[in-house]
């Protein structure tokens, strides 16, 4: 990949202040074609290594191709053998970077993503990204070095217990023994990242396992006992469903970020056709089921749209697949959903009926799952037993109408967020990916861009971690070189992390980074607005009045393309702008109004029946038609 030169950024900077041209179109940009899949495996000789070298020989093997990472004392043999290796590593410019970028990867891509990090500090900076892979059940797999076994348990420099720290937030973790148990922890480690519900597996090796001498040999045997996911459903639970989805009244499909990491999203669309079922997708699994199509009523939940909020909560039959009834859609658990039979389909057991009984339970792959459910809706049409949904989607439709999504343009004549994500969204198109932080610039995301196709929207869901955008975007680039990505952060969260854009500039990944800069934690500030008689205690980042940061000579300084954008006439020509530029990353700094509100809203811990519209307007909702 090309890096670029001082002469080029210069040369990228003027001709992106000097376009004016419309963006390109959508049709002509890279299509985002991303699947889940494992990597292909291959089979080297055996061979006389260290430990090290049987590490790096490993992730050949594996079919990995990138590492994002940074050395240090424990890890620094693995980095000898890497040297020589055709997996490309990454010189992040700090570990929580390699866990987001190794996540941004996976989640773009569908494999497994892979981050490393020497001991002590290394390995606990990965910890925040592996809590966030583990949330959203993304398959990472982060291998950290260890000080020599003599020394574990002696307080010795620079170590921390990576594995007793990581075991809560890790589908597994393994601490090496032994040079030649290294070939299968490795491959037991992406087995388990990739396979059943997917998750982050933590390596964690000592220094001197890593110099010892040893055979490598490959393939390895798998050695996991009692790891059998469950990915055929059963099938008496399967027509049981279907006979509920043939004879309610006002079904709901609730989709969540498993049907993606299924791949199942082919199989979601005929079976949501087939039933006539309005589909709801969670924050995760957005683009799962096209925004533009009839019967998506939108995003759940405390930001979701009034339409997808009370079709779950006046519901009398909820089909959840890879969903697991989280707060944020839910609200109030006791008052969700009073009058709907649950059916719940989760590769993972222990989802269900975790937060709400499901009525029919079925433990499968979400794709086994949906493409069951297809045949046994088919006998059941068959028989002449379907559904009637004129009354429930005349209701639906009735709620669309008249509380679509929007917003009001700022009466101070600031820049509207909302307007400007708007139309990010229109010039990138539809192949795009767009990579969220935390906060109100991820809702805006959410509700202001279509997502039609899978894959094309990463965020942290469940975790909720600012710094997400910059180093998952990057991840995200590298494992879709020839895809547009586009990082949507605000002023706080792209603090967090920006450093990972001077390895973007150094790399040669020319991600482009929208900054939406309201000079406010923003989604903190709403919420003092909201529930603390607009106390604003803390939450002036200074962005705004003193310019601190200037996000254009900081960007420019990583290494990028710095632009600014501070009103709604220079919005379409800045984006078209950044979108000429493939040969650098790109800042936008766009100055946005700091009063900006996402709604609608379910405020916390309050039940979906109160949900609001706007600031001050409840929907006008007849229970009596339900």
């Amino acid at each position: 990949m090309t890096r670029p030169t001082p002469e080029t950024l210069a040369h990228s900077a003027r001709r992106a202040r000097a376009a004016t041209a419309p963006a390109p179109d959508a049709e002509a940009a890279a299509r985002v074609t991303a699947t889940p899949a494992a990597p292909a495996v291959r089979s080297p000789a055996p061979a006389q290594v260290s430990g090290a070298g049987s590490l790096v020989r490993s992730l050949e093997a594996l079919g990995v191709d990138v590492v994002f990472g940074i050395p240090g004392g424990a890890i620094l043999p693995a980095y000898d053998p890497l040297y020589d290796s055709t997996v490309r590593h990454i010189l992040v410019r700090h570990e929580q970077g390699a866990g987001h970028a190794a996540t941004g990867y996976a989640q773009a891509t569908g494999r497994v993503g892979v981050c490393m990090a020497t001991s002590g500090p290394g390995a606990t900076n990965l910890v925040t990204p592996i809590a966030d892979a583990y949330m959203d059940s993304v398959p990472v797999v982060a291998i950290t070095g260890q000080v020599a076994r003599p020394a574990i348990g002696t307080d010795a420099f620079q170590e921390a217990d990576i594995q007793g720290i990581t075991l809560p937030i890790t589908k597994h973790n393994f601490l090496v023994q032994s040079a030649d148990e290294i070939p299968q922890v490795l491959a037991e480690a992406f087995h388990l990242a990739s396979t059943g519900r997917p998750g982050p597996v933590l390596v964690d090796i000592p220094k001197d396992v890593l110099q010892a001498a040893t055979t490598f040999t490959w393939p390895p045997t798998l050695d996991l006992p009692g790891y059998r996911p469950t990915l055929h459903p059963h099938g008496k639970q399967i027509r049981e469903a279907a006979r509920l989805m043939s004879s309610s009244r006002r079904p709901v499909l609730y989709v969540g970020g498993g049907v993606l990491k299924a791949g199942a999203t082919d199989g979601l669309r005929r079976l949501a056709e087939l039933t006539n079922i309005p589909v709801v997708t969670t924050l995760m699994a957005l683009g799962a089921f096209p925004d533009s199509h009839p019967q998506h009523l939108g995003m759940p939940g405390m930001h979701g749209t009034v339409a997808a909020v009370y079709g779950l909560q006046k519901a009398d039959l909820i089909v959840a697949l890879g969903a697991r009834f989280d707060d944020r859609v839910t609200g109030r658990l006791e008052s969700f959903a009073p009058d709907a039979a649950v059916v719940h389909a989760d590769i993972d057991p222990a989802e269900i009926g975790k937060n709400r009984h499901a009525d029919v339970p079925i433990v499968g792959d979400a794709r086994h799952v949906i493409d069951e459910l297809i045949a046994a809706v088919e006998v059941e049409r068959a028989a002449g037993r379907t559904a009637d949904l004129a009354d429930w989607w005349t209701q639906l439709d009735d709620l669309r109408k008249r509380y679509p999504l929007g917003y009001e343009e700022p009466a101070d004549g600031t820049l509207s967020p909302q307007y400007v994500i708007k139309r990010l969204g229109e010039i990138a198109g539809r192949d795009a990916v767009y990579v969220a932080g935390v906060g109100q610039h991820q809702m805006w995301a959410s509700q202001f861009i279509s997502y039609e196709k899978p894959y094309t929207w990463l965020n942290s869901g469940g975790l909720g971690t600012m710094g997400y955008a910059v180093p998952a975007a990057m991840g995200a680039k590298v494992g879709k070189p020839d895809t547009v990505v586009w990082g949507i952060d605000g002023d706080g969260c792209f603090q967090m992390t920006n450093q990972e854009l001077a390895t973007c500039a150094l790399e040669g990944i020319p991600v482009k980074i929208a900054v939406i800069n309201n000079g406010n934690l923003g989604m903190v500030r709403q919420w003092q607005t909201l529930f603390y008689g607009e106390r604003y205690s803390n939450t002036d980042l200074g962005t705004h009045k003193h310019r601190i940061p200037d996000f254009v000579k900081l960007a420019e300084a990583l290494g990028c393309v710095g632009l600014r954008c501070e009103n709604a006439a220079d919005v379409d020509k800045t984006i078209a702008a950044a979108m000429e530029i493939n040969d650098a990353p790109v800042v936008i700094d766009f100055v946005v109004g700091k009063d900006a509100m996402v709604w609608p809203m379910v405020a916390a811990g309050t039940s979906n029946d109160e949900i609001m519209f706007a600031r001050g307007v409840r929907p006008v909702f007849d229970e009596d038609e339900i």
